[in-house]
């Protein structure tokens, strides 16, 4: 089940809604453009962003829109390349810089850590960086270790940042504008595995408010609480256990931080049980930080202890049935809440 945007246009006496289908791709694609051409300052850089096109396709055919000033291939350095970045944002440029896979962000964790995340308050004030960072997460794609982890948790932990996960086509769409118009940097984490995802887009967008969580299934039993592809999963439970009379809500965080505690609070008020899905690791990962934050929030609200779903503690196989068994699937999901509703 894919979570849907619709756009109500009103035609005389009749309501017409007005979508297109879109892929996960097309949509990130369109908000790069998007933000080019309406703001001369940004710019797009990164490994084989452009002659090739991305890694991932996303960027096809905006290097011979914008040439190559503004799609600027790099060398293979993500330290030199984001420093680069950081620079251009402190000239009063708008960068997004693209790093292939989170893995492959070790390499710029100085730059982005040290530098980017700090600088305002190194500074005394005096300096913002207002840079974008995308790079693709998540694994099911038989890229093995050194490609393929969920590690946008580690980054959660980092003052100074803000972490998007886009799981919805409305929201790769919509979440690199306001991105690109905050002072501080932003990286977002899109999941390699929602690229060629397929959902309705409106004809005509509406703004993103990448501040809040979403609720995107209403249920009385359990609260799923989990993003990125996450979201996609436990929707497809969701629909399982309302066949067998258990009616889930799920909660997409969307931003991992700052986290939006009221929304996902307020459906552990409601449903009394939380389940926690996340491709990460568990230990120390953003799961462990969430049930904290229920369990010291709404406690008495709890008819049992927070549980989580999370991926296990190894490097990621790449076989396909390992790195199957390696991150959480709809069948666990189920299997999960099937045990905390009836015990």
């Amino acid at each position: 089940m894919n979570p849907v945007a619709t756009y109500t246009k009103t035609n005389g006496h009749k309501l017409e809604t007005q979508t297109r289908t879109i892929t996960y791709r097309e949509a990130v694609r369109e908000a790069i453009r998007e933000a080019m051409l309406r703001d001369e300052r940004v710019f797009l850089m990164g490994e084989d962003v452009g002659r090739y096109g991305g890694c991932f396709a996303v960027s096809k055919g905006l290097l011979q829109e914008f040439g190559a000033e503004r799609i600027r291939d790099t060398p293979l350095s993500e330290s030199a390349f984001t420093g680069a970045g950081i620079g251009a944002a402190l000239g009063g440029l708008r960068p997004i810089v693209e790093i292939m896979t989170v893995n492959f962000s070790m390499l710029a964790a100085d730059q982005i850590l040290n530098t980017a995340a700090t600088l305002l308050h190194m500074s005394g004030g005096l300096f913002n960086v207002p840079l974008v960072i995308r790079m693709a997460t998540g694994g099911s794609k038989q890229l093995a270790a050194q490609h393929s982890h969920s590690l946008e948790g580690w980054y959660a932990h980092i003052p100074g940042l803000k972490v998007l996960t886009p799981a919805t086509i409305e929201d790769a769409r919509g979440m690199l504008w306001p991105a690109l118009q905050d002072p501080d940097p932003v990286l977002i984490f899109e999941n390699s595995s929602l690229y060629n995802v397929k959902g309705e887009l409106p004809v005509e967008p509406q703004p993103v408010d990448i501040d809040r969580a979403s609720v995107r299934r209403s249920g009385t039993d359990l609260s799923l609480i989990t993003y990125g592809i996450g979201l996609y999963k436990s929707l497809e439970a969701a629909e399982t256990l309302a066949a067998e009379g258990i009616e889930v809500e799920v909660i997409d965080l969307r931003t991992l931080r700052p986290l939006d505690d009221e929304t996902y609070l307020q459906s552990v008020s409601k449903t009394h049980r939380a389940l926690i899905v996340d491709e990460g690791w568990r230990s120390g990962g953003i799961s462990a930080e969430l049930s904290a934050r229920i369990t010291e929030n709404v406690f008495y609200e709890l008819d049992l202890p927070v549980a989580r779903l999370c991926g296990a503690e190894v490097p990621m196989p790449y076989a396909r049935h390992l790195e199957e068994a390696a991150v959480p699937q709809p069948a666990g999901i189920v299997a999960a809440v099937r045990q905390m509703v009836h015990g």
